[in-house]
């Protein structure tokens, strides 16, 4: 492992250097994780940075009930990531296998284009035609629902091609290849927070400015990978190590059937984790919008924390997923475990990292303390900074999972985790137990699903089920 500059993969570099000398890690495992997860956490980093920044802008420009009309609209714009990522899960386990085994993929990329756009093209209408009685369900306060329901109309726009670039990504993943998703992606989050700047501070559009950036980017980054896939290469970015034909079968319904097999399961674990949000927000509410304001803030400083799974739970599906291609089981169970301890580690620095600045991170995005917002959110940011060390667990301890085809668990993982995390939030807003029950419900959600998923891979059965997804006599392109 050689001395490497940029900061995010030399935090990586000298984990898993620490990892390696402890004997907790074999050095090349080591070597090839972080070669493909740190441009993830980069690329994570850089589609977080824009909420953040959505968040940050129209709270500077409106306040806090704008920061509650985004939180609350945040969950349906999810949605196109709970579709597209689920979908793509199959993606990557059927590219990743392909690519170890040495076949092509492009009727599996092709495949799952179709699909994610078949899936997410209704809920786009749905969230453009009706955005007034979807952020309804969820407050009562006119002003809120008003800032979140101009933002969900413009941002629908955007979910299709949110999906496909989830496509894109995990194509170039399961082909070793993070570098140019990184760069992509990141190209992207530049575009949507310059857009961000100029359309809400410099034309006053507010709530709508954040929304068009964030569409404008997902065009911009759709139109990337498109132009990459099918001639091979893009203007100042380089070659793409796989193309796909782009006039070939799309409907072909072997990989089609073996996408949905893979992929339902975890669109259902995404949409359980999205659509759990939605009870979990109206409870929030209960609190009040400063309360409601402060809770946005805190999930994203999550999601922001939790970058180093989108790198280490998809290098584990890439590494885990080619060695099964191979038929070699026991380096991919020795990759899924020694990926999990590296994942783990990462994010245990970052959450003490972010712990001990919580306050000035919090104000980033509240800067009056006398709303009440500021103190709520830094307490919120230190239940955040306990509970994403689990979520570590659980996103890294997925990708063995994911590569496998085994994944129903993560989805019975997540319902779980919301149903002991609710019932915790409610007893807050309802009881004496106030803000502490929130807290809990923050550290609950991402500790139950850690400990399924955990549990999941530590019994090996994925191992057995990734034999009916092993490449055979399919031909792709």
């Amino acid at each position: 492992m050689q001395r490497l500059p940029n900061p995010v993969r030399l935090v990586v570099y000298w984990v898993g250097l620490v990892l390696v000398r402890a004997g907790l890690i074999e050095r090349e495992r080591a070597r090839r994780a972080t070669t493909l997860a740190w441009p993830r956490i980069v690329t994570g980093l850089a589609r977080m940075s824009k909420s953040a920044a959505d968040v940050a802008m129209v709270g500077a420009a409106i306040g806090t009930g704008a920061i509650a009309g985004v939180g609350f609209a945040a969950p349906y714009w999810g949605m196109a990531f709970a579709l597209g990522g689920g979908l793509a899960s199959g993606t990557i386990a059927l590219v990743s296998q392909a690519y170890g085994a040495d076949r092509s993929a492009g009727q599996a990329v092709r495949s799952s284009v179709v699909c994610v756009i078949v899936l997410t093209l209704p809920v786009a209408v749905l969230f453009h035609t009706y955005p007034s009685a979807l952020i309804g369900v969820l407050s009562d306060d006119p002003d809120v629902v008003a800032l979140g329901a101009d933002y969900l109309e413009v941002v629908a726009f955007g979910v299709p091609f949110a999906g496909v670039n989830l496509i894109g990504s995990r194509t170039l993943v399961g082909t070793d290849d993070a570098w140019t998703p990184m760069v992509v992606r990141a190209g992207g989050a530049v575009l949507n927070i310059a857009a961000n700047a100029i359309l809400i501070f410099g034309f006053g559009y507010g709530v709508v400015g954040a929304a068009i950036g964030t569409v404008l980017a997902n065009v911009v980054v759709t139109a990337t990978f498109t132009t990459g896939f099918t001639t091979g290469s893009v203007p100042l970015i380089g070659a793409f190590p796989v193309t796909v034909a782009p006039f070939g079968t799309y409907l072909d319904g072997a990989t089609i059937r073996r996408l949905l097999r893979i992929g339902m399961p975890m669109i259902g674990k995404n949409l359980a984790w999205r659509l759990g949000e939605f009870p979990l927000l109206a409870i929030v509410d209960l609190f009040g919008t400063s309360v409601v304001a402060a809770f946005v803030v805190a999930q994203r400083v999550r999601d922001l924390l939790n970058t180093p799974g989108w790198g280490f739970g998809l290098a584990s599906s890439s590494l885990v997923g080619q060695e099964l291609g191979t038929g070699d089981e026991t380096t991919a169970e020795a990759y899924g475990r020694e990926v999990i301890r590296f994942g783990v580690a990462v994010y245990l620095v970052s959450a003490i990292l972010v712990a001990v600045f919580a306050d000035p991170i919090a104000r980033v995005f509240v800067d009056n303390p006398t709303t009440g917002t500021l103190s709520v959110a830094v307490t919120l940011i230190y239940a955040t900074c306990v509970g994403i060390v689990f979520k570590g667990l659980s996103r890294t301890a997925t990708g063995p999972l994911r590569a496998s085809g085994d994944t129903r668990w993560p989805f019975y993982g997540q319902v779980l985790g919301y149903v002991v995390a609710l019932p915790l939030a409610y007893a807050g807003a309802t009881t004496q137990l106030g803000l502490a029950g929130l807290t809990l419900a923050i550290v609950t959600l991402m500790a139950v699903p850690a400990a399924v998923n955990y549990y999941r891979f530590w019994t090996g059965k994925w191992k057995a089920i990734s034999r009916g997804y092993r490449p055979a006599t399919h031909a792709d392109d």
